[in-house]
């Protein structure tokens, strides 16, 4: 079993990256292997697109949900329970891996927590291209450290959309929003306490390594 962690696709705008790796090593997986986006995905108004490019894949898609989804869309559908954690099940290849979740996959732990602010929401129209739920909420930010406790504080890889305030800050972004502020925030206060081997992350569009353990991901995809 194999594992691939790519960044944002919005829809297929840039999906481009997952197209070329796939064409390159399209005889090398199959469904039984995973690949993982960190957020970003159903864009709103390209989800029917999007959901049609990854189930044509030759691999199973798993994603955290980033600020550019379709929230609406994604809470219509039933919560199932899926390698310890919590899911909607878009399509039997295409599982959205729900926020504070840990999954055990092929005996590795896989902490998620999705969702971050969008600085272009006032070029977007609430309920149809922006949508509050962007934005953890309570009993999110609780479940996952719940979670958290429950594992020791130790899991294998922590996938996320946004980033830890301190990533973030020394990858030259700082403070931008209260909201956006606060997940930052809950994210450092996991990085602080948690033993990992590696964290993803997307929102950014950039591909920057810091301390060779936070990993920013856009263009550049990487193989577990």
């Amino acid at each position: 079993m194999s594992f691939i962690i790519a960044g944002d696709i919005h829809g297929t705008k840039d999906a481009r990256k997952l197209t070329q790796f796939f064409d390159e090593h399209v005889e090398e997986y199959t469904k039984d292997d995973y690949l993982i986006i960190v957020g970003d995905v159903l864009e709103p108004l390209y989800e029917n697109e999007a959901r049609k490019f990854l189930k044509d894949l030759p691999i199973t898609v798993l994603f955290i949900d980033g600020n550019h989804e379709n929230f609406e869309l994604l809470n219509s559908y039933p919560i199932d329970e899926w390698n310890g954690g919590k899911v909607h099940l878009i399509e039997n290849d295409i599982i959205h891996l729900m926020r504070g979740q840990i999954y055990e996959i092929d005996n590795l732990t896989f902490f998620t927590f999705g969702g971050a602010y969008s600085i272009d929401k006032s070029t977007r129209t609430e309920g149809l291209t922006w949508f509050p739920e962007e934005i953890p909420n309570n009993e999110e930010y609780e479940e996952g450290l719940s979670n958290l406790k429950k594992h020791n504080f130790q899991v294998d890889y922590i996938l996320t959309h946004t980033a830890p305030f301190e990533v973030a800050s020394a990858m030259g972004y700082g403070e931008l929003s209260d909201d956006e502020t606060e997940i930052r925030k809950y994210l450092q206060r996991i990085a602080d306490n948690t033993d990992f081997t590696a964290w993803y992350f997307g929102h950014f569009h950039d591909d920057i390594e810091i301390e060779e353990l936070f990993y920013c991901l856009f263009d550049e995809m990487v193989c577990l």
